[in-house]
């Protein structure tokens, strides 16, 4: 019988503290995609890096095509013929797709690289992967697609047996996720084997064989992904059954709140006019480049616009910054929570302190017993999961991060909450709690504004949906409870 292509045995690792991984199995096929699942802090990302040589295990083996392989550093790895591809890739924007291809591996003679035959050696590797791009244009001008297609051509010219694509459509449209697949399918053919990490129960079914399931640091089961629903994936990672993925509200909807109209910056945003009233949740939707995150922008006051007017409770809203649009009662919860919604460095007591300064400062100097006391009362109620006040923000997995940038803002007490991309990146069990906190806020009257690109999330949880397309509104749905995700793409696409 032949052996798997990977297989991790009785994986142990543990740290100050915390035992990450209980004993863990997982076995990879030779063309075989194995998703791996599990809510943040389940495992998965300490069970890669055991893989990929950055951590060592304190107990158990790893053996590839049979034979057991010591692995100790990320050389080891790739000696083993393992590859990780990450959601932040590791480019180098200012060089050429070749260059990042083969970046401290250069043939050289005498000083000289051969420019010519990497080339060559390049382009063979996009046509394995069945993609077409031009080996000399810089990274940073490639699209985030054509960008993993270069992380993907590096692994396969280091001879990669395993892949490991850790959230790889994070950002990517739907067309780009699709052409994802095609070259998945074809890597699949060559005999490699891929271990895909996704928050997105959809493309699971659409691209895996088989799944793992982790929770807790253990293995909680393996199955053929026609052995298994959405439901049963779900009750797997979190450990109980949900009756519904989205919770249900019944709240009472009012009068406008957020008036915009004809909203413009440059060919961005072109006249974009909506309403948001009191205790709905409007949805806004469309492909990545709709414009949706600069008219959230603009009406924070991040960006400025060129033409268009706001309106707050029937008071215009003058928001030349994103302090007026606080103090005016606007919060947005960014898409990018690392880069713009927190300081990753500083403790998570200190960024919920942040905009609240005002208030919990006197003379000049936090009330230090006053911040610790308002924040603690968020963590309770928002089941922010951490080891004390003092943690680094960075050291939080992302849906408490998500909870921590909340807590901030509801101590401001803004009236309208923009999220963009409430839940990327986030678990689905993380993802039922930030849901029912949205819920809450629109109980108590507030004007909520999500912008989100998975359209069940859209559908799940709008009262009404905007669809944008190349930064123009091409249709707003009312009746959202019998609307398609094909009723809002075939908008997107207009």
């Amino acid at each position: 019988m032949t052996p798997p292509l990977l297989e991790m045995r009785g994986i142990v690792k543990c740290f100050p503290g915390v035992r990450a991984l209980g004993g863990v199995d997982l076995q990879v096929g030779a063309g075989e995609v194995l998703a791996l699942l599990g809510e943040n802090g389940a495992g998965k990302s300490t069970l890669i890096k055991v893989l990929a040589g950055a951590h060592t295990p304190d107990e158990g083996t790893i053996h590839i095509e049979g034979a057991e392989a010591s692995i100790a550093n990320p050389v080891d790895a790739q000696r083993a013929g393992v590859a990780v591809i990450y959601q932040e890739f590791n480019l180098v924007p200012a060089l050429s797709a070749r260059e990042n291809i083969f970046l401290g591996r250069e043939t050289t003679t005498a000083g000289f690289i051969h420019a010519g035959e990497e080339r060559n050696r390049a382009q063979d590797l996009f046509r394995r992967v069945g993609v077409s791009i031009d080996p000399s244009t810089p990274c940073g001008r490639l699209s985030v697609a054509q960008q993993q297609v270069v992380e993907i051509a590096k692994a396969l010219s280091l001879d990669a047996k395993i892949l490991v694509m850790d959230e790889p459509s994070a950002t990517l449209t739907p067309q780009e996720v699709e052409r994802l697949f095609v070259v998945i399918r074809e890597l699949k053919a060559q005999g490699i084997g891929i271990i895909y990490i996704s928050h997105r129960l959809e493309e699971i079914f659409d691209v895996a064989d088989r799944v793992t399931v982790l929770r807790d640091g253990q293995h909680v089961g393996t199955r053929d992904i026609g052995d298994v629903d959405r439901e049963g994936l779900i009750e797997l990672m979190v450990g109980r059954a949900m009756e519904s993925e989205f919770p249900a509200r019944d709240v009472e909807i009012g009068e406008a709140r957020l008036v915009v109209r004809d909203l413009r910056r440059g060919e961005k945003v072109q006249g974009v006019s909506f309403e948001i009233r009191r205790g709905e949740v409007l949805g806004v939707t469309g492909l990545v480049g709709a414009g949706r995150t600069e008219v959230a922008r603009l009406i924070f006051g991040a960006d400025r616009a060129d033409g268009g007017n706001v309106a707050l409770d029937g008071r215009p809203l003058h928001a030349s910054s994103p302090r007026d649009a606080i103090r005016a009662g606007v919060c947005l919860l960014s898409e990018d929570r690392k880069a713009e919604g927190l300081i990753l460095g500083l403790s998570v007591r200190e960024n919920f302190g942040l905009p609240n300064l005002g208030h919990l400062s006197r003379f000049g100097f936090v009330r230090g017993a006053d911040e610790r006391s308002a924040f603690a009362g968020y963590a309770r109620d928002l089941q922010i999961k951490m080891t004390g006040q003092e943690q680094a923000a960075r050291t939080l997995s992302g849906g408490n991060q998500q909870k921590v940038v909340l807590a901030k803002w509801l101590e401001a007490n803004t009236e309208v909450v923009i999220f963009d991309e409430p839940t990327r990146g986030i678990d689905v069990g993380a993802k039922f709690e930030i849901y029912q906190l949205i819920n809450r806020l629109a109980a108590q009257g507030k004007a909520i504004l999500m912008i989100s690109s998975e359209l069940p999330e859209i559908l799940g949880m709008a009262d009404r949906v905007l669809v944008m397309h190349e930064g123009r509104v091409t249709g707003t749905i009312d009746d959202v409870k019998n609307a398609t995700q094909e009723q809002i793409m075939d908008l997107a696409v207009r």
